[in-house]
């Protein structure tokens, strides 16, 4: 295809888009687009180590459409200041910063809020060890013939590209693999994957009784009773039923950038102030409608609940959660106010994600410590009324009777199974009837949902150990 035609092409995908859902939500396009590459190839160049044309080529493969726009960019990585800057024909600037121990911000030319890191005060880990230093070999032929299949590209597109894979069994690593260029402690983006550990968050802010699950959001802004948002409650931000107007989070493709949600995320300093001024597409609680203004709105309580300052929130992730898993590979993100990007901006090694879900096989409890309350991963995986993908709160779920929790389990996946789910292939899978814990990162298309080989390697693993606990009790 001719320069000229994919110019042609580009234009009018933006002018019927103008047409059909308002000029201005059209030139917002450019923005997102550059946005998400500058946020993601900053975050994976300068946090992860990976290079960055090949994580380019990767991302926007899994991405329908974005091939339209993605070769009419201007790329510029700068190593010594480490930032990163993008363009569209030379609009849609978006330009992203990295800081050590903070990962990447857009920074939209109004200055980002300055933020300390907190000390590491070495607070011990409550978690046993999962492995040793050293990367662990399939400890069965099953297993590795799982794996094989994992990383085998198929013969025709779509194309997998598997990064990393952990299997846990009772809390220890029974297999993982890792892509070139990535290891044991590769820092990866989770996307939504984020969602779960904020959701985490919430759950001990509960336990501690800062947060009533079932109260209303502390939300300044929705304080006026009359205000209809005011209903709102901490139990429909995590199950996506607050109603709040930002379009769907569903979608990762060039369609998707023509969301209110995207450009938030992509366009604005604070987000979870845009979500918070956005009003109500239905009442609280009638409707379901996945977009990540409900976890923007929700990391903004953490903070709040925290201390207040970037800082404060920051510590109290590090001192609750990640120190008690042993999680010490792990960065979370921020937008431009200081407010930790709680609905897809976290990057952790494959074996920080296990911990993380070894935390919900072992019913919110570490080293005899509960750290979530009682109760919560149960509140967790419980499914979402009208959720058809198959949602709990803050994560995916097969209880249920919805369409995703059907498909899943007619494909092999164990009916109690849930997990954390992040766009283009990220996966924490918890399957407690197994004592499971499979994480899955790479860079696949969500459709089709076979597109990743998710449902294979699932059912590889649990066919596997499965066979193998059978001929130990043999034994």
């Amino acid at each position: 295809m001719t320069r000229r035609r994919k110019i042609v092409l580009l234009t009018t995908a933006i002018a019927c888009a103008g047409l059909a859902l308002g000029v201005a939500r059209a030139r917002d396009v450019p923005k997102v687009a550059t946005g998400f590459i500058a946020d993601t190839l900053c975050s994976e160049t300068f946090v992860s180590g990976l290079d960055p044309r090949r994580n380019l080529a990767e991302t926007t493969d899994a991405m329908p459409g974005t091939g339209l726009l993605t070769w009419a960019m201007n790329l510029q990585i700068d190593r010594a200041r480490k930032d990163v800057t993008v363009t569209l024909f030379g609009i849609g600037r978006s330009h992203a910063v990295y800081r050590g121990g903070l990962g990447c911000t857009l920074e939209h030319g109004q200055g980002i809020a300055d933020v300390t890191l907190p000390p590491d005060d070495n607070q011990p880990a409550l978690l046993p060890e999962i492995a040793g230093p050293g990367i662990v070999p399939p400890q069965s032929e099953g297993l590795a013939a799982a794996l094989d299949r994992a990383f085998t590209e198929p013969a025709q597109p779509p194309h997998r590209r598997t990064r990393a894979i952990v299997v846990m069994k009772a809390g220890r690593i029974i297999a993982e693999r890792y892509a070139d260029g990535i290891g044991p402690e590769t820092q990866l983006l989770g996307f939504s994957m984020t969602k779960s550990v904020t959701s985490a968050l919430i759950g001990i802010l509960v336990r501690q009784r800062k947060l009533k699950l079932d109260g209303l959001a502390p939300i300044a802004a929705w304080q006026d009773p009359d205000d209809p948002r005011h209903a709102v409650t901490v139990d429909q931000l995590l199950r996506h039923t607050a109603g709040i107007a930002l379009g769907s989070s569903l979608q990762a493709s060039l369609g998707s950038a023509l969301e209110r949600v995207n450009a938030m995320k992509y366009a604005e300093d604070d987000m979870a102030s845009f979500a918070e001024r956005a009003p109500l597409a239905t009442a609280p609680g009638t409707a379901w409608n996945y977009h990540d203004g409900n976890f923007l709105i929700l990391a903004h309580l953490i903070r709040n609940a925290a201390g207040g300052k970037p800082a404060d929130a920051l510590a109290f992730a590090r001192r609750e959660l990640f120190a008690p898993l042993g999680m010490v590979n792990v960065t979370l993100q921020l937008d431009g106010a200081g407010t930790i990007e709680g609905s897809g901006e976290m990057l952790a090694s494959a074996r920080d994600w296990a911990r993380f879900g070894q935390l919900y096989l072992n019913d919110g409890v570490a080293g005899g410590k509960r750290i979530l309350p009682e109760g919560w991963v149960n509140y967790s995986a419980t499914a979402t009324p009208n959720a058809w993908v198959g949602i709990g709160a803050g994560f995916w779920t097969n209880q249920g009777d919805s369409f995703g929790a059907k498909f899943r389990v007619e494909h092999g996946w164990p009916r109690d199974a849930f997990f954390a789910k992040g766009t283009i292939g990220q996966y924490t899978i918890v399957i407690p009837s197994e004592q499971l814990v499979i994480v899955r990162l790479g860079r696949s298309p969500n459709w089709p949902p076979e597109a990743d080989g998710v449902f294979d390697l699932v059912r590889d693993v649990v066919a596997t150990t499965r066979e193998k606990g059978k001929l130990a009790g043999a034994n």
